[in-house]
């Protein structure tokens, strides 16, 4: 009898739902055959010039012949009708391997004297038992093919030559170089003094975004949190306007206040006997006024997620402490402060990273600028992300911005996993696990 699940599993690999006609599931068997032979003919009209085209990427550019263009190779479009075969290639590689184990799995129930499921029945399993596996299906493939494929064609775009002027298809073909971009990035001296500058900013302004708006926003929630407080309300509401208002709106109204010609904040200066400031035209102040201006915009988040975190504290945790003859500041310390943290360590770990991500708040409101003389493309308050947007749309030096965005995407998962993990929430949920 143990020979039914070898005989099953050997029909399976000569031929997806050979092994499922064999286990008697004949409608089963018939669909993994309509599946086989759609992928055989698909693989056969594409997966030889995707194999050619991933490793190419092209041989013909465009000619000039007799004063008329002979379209040739592009080599992007090749690259990504190639990696999107390749993906449904491994996904024809899963679906085979479901295909020997669902085949394998009823012989077993064969040899053990089980009847195998009908088809109506395997689908009322499926309903019943594995709803949530195969619900998940779908929203996979679109993980798959709208997010995982973006990353990997970036990735690839990291080790090719493709930027202007002289590798922009379809003139011109794109070639595989390795890691040069990366060590042109770090060592040529127009490229390295530009991405550590900008790397060094992106890193100050990511930390001081995220502690002075979380350390705000705790401020603000304690305060109005206070038992003597009247109007608690009114003053939520107020505070979390600046939240409410489109960021877009918020920030060209700032830009336009911080303007150092006629903006009204140096006009209020002046009527004071102070000088005004270049908030915008200089490196130092520019960089003082998107934090100034992103306190303004994230206290309103971080005083939220606090204040539901202090609604929730027990009352007992302060009377006990009371009895112990516990100031008000070792009630913070002692009770307040860790049950804030325990609950939103895992919050400002992801501010942290979306800060470093922060496109709106630069571009919005300083573009970038004022203008490094020395730095490639980019300004005193450029992050990485508009950076590598400027070197996208504006510059054309597509390989370039691809090793950026692997080095952002480094950045933040390193610091996001390492120490997420190491926070109590995280810890205190392994353990119940």
């Amino acid at each position: 009898m143990n020979r039914l699940r070898g005989k099953a599993a050997l029909l399976s690999i000569i031929s997806m739902g050979l092994g499922q006609i064999y286990n008697r599931q004949w409608i089963k068997g018939i669909l993994f055959l309509l599946i086989e032979a759609f992928g055989i003919y698909y693989f056969i009209n594409n997966l030889g010039r995707a194999l050619w085209g991933i490793t190419s990427l092209g041989d013909t550019p465009r000619l000039l012949v007799k004063g008329k263009w002979i379209d040739g190779d592009h080599s992007i479009f090749i690259m990504i009708q190639s990696l999107i075969t390749l993906l449904f290639l491994l996904i024809f590689i899963v679906v085979y391997v479901m295909n020997v184990r669902d085949a394998y799995h009823t012989a077993i129930k064969r040899e053990n004297g089980q009847v195998p499921n009908s088809f109506a029945k395997s689908i009322k399993f499926v309903m019943d038992y594995k709803f949530a596996q195969a619900f998940l299906t779908l929203p996979a493939l679109g993980i798959l093919f709208f997010t995982i494929m973006p990353i990997l064609f970036m990735i690839m775009l990291a080790f090719t030559n493709y930027s202007a002027p002289n590798h922009i298809p379809p003139a011109k073909l794109v070639d595989w170089v390795g890691f040069q971009t990366f060590k042109d990035l770090v060592s040529l001296k127009t490229w390295s003094h530009t991405f550590f500058g900008v790397l060094t900013w992106t890193i100050i302004w990511a930390v001081l975004s995220t502690a002075t708006t979380y350390l705000g926003g705790l401020l603000v929630a304690l305060l109005i949190n206070q038992q003597g407080i009247k109007f608690k309300g009114m003053w939520r509401t107020i505070l979390v306007i600046p939240y409410a208002i489109p960021q877009l709106i918020s920030l060209l109204v700032m830009r336009n206040m911080f303007n150092g010609q006629f903006g009204p904040i140096n006009q209020y200066l002046g009527y004071f006997g102070l000088g005004g400031l270049p908030w915008l035209t200089d490196p130092f102040w520019a960089k003082v006024t998107v934090i100034l201006v992103n306190m303004w915009v994230g206290i309103p988040v971080s005083m939220i997620l606090i204040m539901g975190v202090l609604t929730t504290i027990p009352k007992d945790m302060y009377e006990a402490a009371e009895v112990d003859g516990a100031s008000a500041y070792q009630k913070f310390r002692i009770v307040t402060l860790p049950m804030i943290l325990f609950s939103t360590a895992p919050t400002l770990i992801m501010q942290f990273a979306g800060n470093i991500n922060n496109f709106n708040m630069i571009f919005l409101l300083t573009n970038g600028n004022p203008v490094v003389g020395d730095y490639q493309y980019a300004g005193a308050t450029d992050l990485l992300v508009t950076w590598l947007y400027k070197l996208t749309l504006d510059q054309n030096k597509y390989n370039m911005a691809s090793a950026v965005g692997i080095i952002i995407f480094l950045i933040i998962a390193i610091f996001s996993i390492y120490n997420y993990r190491r926070t109590k929430s995280f810890k205190e949920e392994d353990m119940i696990q």
